[in-house]
């Protein structure tokens, strides 16, 4: 039996079996679980692709977002930037190598709770301390209080958890993050919901048991529904309205509609870049992961949703055609060299039709969301 396997084993046998979200948080976020030990986006030995890694085209269309979305806050200096799932850092490089408008106000901060994965971010960035996610400082004259300076930036720094922190321009990313947010899951049997446990099967096999539960969820779906109980989303929600008081929060994720959830698959595994087994098997070897329901979505956030869009018309509104056309110049003019801005170029089609899959990536939906008033009528 894995350590991890052993741990849920032992908090079953001491507490009985045990909600869907308790298992998937030690499965994915325990020591031993599956992003802990460095599973994960990527390609050779990871488990799953993500835009980030297909190239850096989607990192450099992101820094358009971001440069769109800092003149819509009036371009703020400090510009704070939270990733949330920040991984191996892919996407801030990315960004960093697109070179923003907002660059010299950029204070970037990449939220990881893998100590192993955050270890890879230092391969790719230049860490700041976590001190000075804000710095560098500089002190008014005649008052003791220290205040960022201006255009100082870039400053890229790494942190485990939501920071403690906010700006007056605040924007929280978070790319295919919240489909891995622990989550519970209930059934609606037509008269009561029940809710999905763990339990033990035998010395090292896990099992499905259903409890029944007084809590009304409120949502009306056919007898036998499933549907996730989105405790890990409420809780990160609760952490952003800490650190956005003026700004947005950008999230891109696969999405369904609640009337959705009982006519397609909505809870998956991924393993080696494949569909893995049952949730319950091998815990900690394999990904746990869901769609993002919309209506839970916007019932959780502390802030309203301001746009929506798939990611294929989000990615042509910040210019990936034109990014790909001029690649295709660079890729004309330099093809006899072969040297690598050409090669780099000629990638740039490959990578947008993948970023713009209907049938993939380009599905995703990217979601907009205005804190403190921030949004209004806001176009890409």
């Amino acid at each position: 039996m894995s350590p991890v396997a052993a741990h849920l084993a032992q908090l079953i046998h001491r507490e009985g079996p045990i909600t869907f979200d308790r298992f998937m948080e030690v499965a994915l976020y325990g020591e031993g679980g599956f992003f802990a030990t460095g599973h994960g986006a990527g390609r050779s030995g990871r488990d799953f692709v993500t835009s980030p890694e297909v190239g850096p085209l989607f990192g450099a269309c992101a820094a358009r977002a971001l440069d769109r979305l800092w003149r819509a806050l009036d371009e703020p200096d400090p510009f704070l930037v939270v990733e949330a799932g920040a991984g191996n850092g892919r996407l801030a490089r990315e960004v960093l190598r697109a070179a923003p408008a907002c660059l010299p106000a950029l204070r970037y901060v990449l939220v990881e709770r893998s100590a192993a994965l955050r270890a890879e971010q230092r391969e790719r960035l230049a860490l700041e301390p976590a001190d000075e996610a804000l710095g560098p400082f500089v002190r008014r004259t005649n008052e003791d209080e220290a205040v960022p300076a201006l255009s100082a930036g870039p400053v890229f720094t790494a942190l485990e958890e939501l920071p403690a922190l906010s700006a007056n321009g605040t924007v929280v990313i978070a790319n295919e993050l919240l489909d891995n947010l622990p989550f519970g899951i209930a059934q609606w049997d037509g008269r009561r919901w029940l809710e999905v446990r763990v339990g033990l099967r035998g010395p090292d096999r896990f099992e499905e048991v259903l409890v029944p539960t007084d809590a009304d969820l409120g949502y009306s779906v056919p007898p036998g529904t499933r549907v996730p109980i989105p405790r890990g989303m409420e809780e990160w929600w609760r952490a952003c309205d800490g650190v956005v008081q003026h700004g947005f929060v950008l999230v891109i994720d696969y999405a369904t509609a609640m009337a959705e959830l009982g006519s397609r698959p909505w809870l998956r595994t991924y393993r080696a870049h494949a569909i893995g087994t049952d949730p319950l098997d091998a815990p900690g070897e394999q990904d746990i992961t869901a769609d993002v329901v919309l209506e839970q979505l916007d019932t959780t956030a502390p802030f309203p949703r301001v746009r929506t869009d798939r990611q294929a018309d989000w990615l042509r509104a910040l210019g990936i055609d034109e990014l790909v056309d001029e690649g295709r110049r660079t890729w004309e003019a330099g093809a006899e060299r072969g040297d690598i801005e050409a090669l780099a170029g000629r990638s740039r089609a490959t990578e947008a039709a993948a970023l713009t899959d209907p049938g993939g990536l380009g599905a995703h939906c990217v979601l907009l969301f205005g804190a403190g008033g921030a949004g209004g009528a806001f176009t890409w």
